[in-house]
């Protein structure tokens, strides 16, 4: 597997990412996804992407499709002890288009009938684990825009939680022990040995 981008539930417009913006991100642009109710801000790298999601329609997140991922309730309970991450993987380079752990099928209505997307049945004390199978090759170097401190590319991700994770894909990251959910995010392999660290707001430092 291969990261292709991790998300965290923010308040409605997630007016957080302002601080990426001030930070030198350049942010992408936004995107719906109908049926299932959610929105977000997005932050292209030349390899991956770093989303800022919430709920926009109470009603399509609490749907009979949408229900079994637990979204609604991840993002309701992001403030309550609810872990408010989601971890997206795609195939390597010639890996089998089959999720890697055990999962569920998913097909919300905003893609395309003919695709599928599976996700972990792991609990609201981790991360959403996401496995998209018709993701491949170089995705995102063609909507990279230069930011403008520098970053290019996502060459880590470390968890910390106040929780072990049990579930099979934990294991493709390295988890900490600490006492609240905050996510580490490296870029261009922390060449410059500096780290910005955006709580309260969000749960995110970035390493670069």
């Amino acid at each position: 597997m291969e990261l292709d981008h991790f998300f965290i539930c923010l308040s409605r417009g997630a007016p957080e990412a302002d601080a990426l913006v001030e930070f030198g991100l350049h942010e992408g642009p936004p995107n719906t996804h109908p049926g299932q109710g959610t929105a977000n801000r997005r932050f292209f790298f030349r390899n991956a992407m770093l989303e800022l999601l919430w709920v926009e329609h109470p009603l399509e997140a609490q749907n009979e499709q949408t229900a079994p991922t637990l979204l609604w309730e991840r993002w309701t309970g992001r403030q309550s002890g609810t872990c408010p991450f989601g971890i997206i993987f795609r195939p390597g380079v010639s890996s089998e288009q089959q999720p890697p752990f055990p999962a569920r099928t998913y097909k919300p209505g905003w893609l395309p009938p003919d695709l599928v997307i599976y996700f972990s049945p792991a609990g609201l004390e981790e991360p959403m684990w996401l496995f998209l199978p018709y993701l491949e090759g170089d995705l995102y170097a063609p909507r990279f825009v230069p930011h403008p401190n520098g970053a290019r590319e996502i060459t880590g991700l470390r968890l910390v939680s106040p929780v072990p994770f049990q579930s099979p894909p934990a294991q493709a990251l390295t988890v900490s022990d600490g006492p609240e959910y905050l996510a580490i995010l490296e870029l261009d392999d922390g060449v410059r040995q500096e780290s910005t660290d955006f709580r309260p707001h969000l749960p995110l430092i970035i390493a670069r």
